[in-house]
């Protein structure tokens, strides 16, 4: 429903933006259309990363789809990067060169205006959601946002949070222009505007790369379920726990386990399958892998 939401803002947005880009020749208003268009079609990678993702897992994809999710919110981020941050600097330097006054600037400061209250709405919905997270989680909704397994949730974040920054920006360089009569401030906004669009760019890409290559869990998650593991009733100690990130909100659990008792192999056998099956029956559990622990490894703490 956030993504939704943020693509027909963007969609909405853009579309007025473009006009009066148009009508009035404004650097930085171009460049806020440019990010706008940018966004709206990053929500379309972004939707159909929430779709891909949640496919169940099968026999060619034994550790599920999640990090689909992170491919294609790569290509947003790498969207964002292209076609808002490099079109809104390389226009911004064009008009350097050639500075043109801005006409009509009175539609300009509406439509940015109306812009501000449809991106600070998206934004708003995105920060409530991030915020009902990070109280789950038991953090700041700052570092949730950073370091979330949901990749989603963190563009949505970040994309509106640069667009209310981004439309600050360019009204404040047509302001300028139009008090001192320079028309370079508006060419600087339009620059200002790519930097940026290209500094969130970066951090996403970085972000996404994160867990594309692997990213374990967090010192918090990974002691919570060390602490269920050895809760479990079966299980008497825990010598080896690896959890990784396969997509948002999903691990894959690797563990060597000291079963409670000394049964025969195949009873054991049962009892590792069976405590496989209720892992992953956690809705944070995607895969989970139990092994035995020998008796000379050290027992983990949590």
């Amino acid at each position: 429903m956030t993504v939704i939401i943020a693509f027909v803002a963007n969609l909405l947005v853009a579309t007025a933006k473009t006009v009066v880009a148009v009508i009035t020749g404004s650097a930085s208003m171009m460049a806020e259309a440019a990010h706008s268009w940018a966004d709206a079609g990053n929500e379309i990678f972004l939707l159909v990363a929430d779709r891909r993702s949640a496919r169940p897992k099968d026999d060619r994809h034994p550790l599920g789809h999640g990090r689909e999710a992170y491919v294609w919110s790569m290509f947003a981020a790498v969207g964002i990067f292209t076609a808002g941050a490099v079109f809104s600097v390389m226009h911004g330097i064009q008009e350097l060169t050639n500075p043109e006054p801005v006409e009509s600037p009175g539609l300009a400061f509406i439509v940015l205006g109306v812009a501000f209250l449809l991106e600070g709405a998206s934004f708003t919905q995105a920060i409530v959601q991030a915020r009902r997270q990070a109280r789950e989680a038991d953090t700041s909704v700052i570092r949730l946002v950073l370091y979330t397994s949901n990749t989603t949730l963190r563009a949505v974040v970040a994309e509106d949070f640069a667009a209310l920054i981004g439309l600050i920006v360019a009204a404040a360089g047509i302001y300028v222009h139009l008090v001192t009569g320079n028309a370079v401030w508006d060419a600087l906004g339009s620059i200002v505007i790519g930097v940026l669009l290209g500094a969130v760019a970066l951090v996403l890409i970085d972000r996404n790369r994160h867990f594309l290559i692997g990213a374990s869990s967090t010192p918090e998650i990974r002691t919570r379920v060390g602490r269920d593991l050895l809760g479990h009733a079966e299980i008497n100690r825990v010598t080896y726990l690896h959890l990784e990130y396969i997509g948002p909100g999903r691990l894959f659990l690797v563990a060597e386990v000291d079963l409670v008792g000394d049964d025969p192999e195949e009873e054991v056998a049962r009892q590792m399958r069976r405590i496989e099956r209720e892992l992953e029956g956690h809705d944070a559990i995607e895969t989970a892998v139990l092994s035995l622990s020998v008796s000379d490894e050290a027992s983990l703490e949590f």
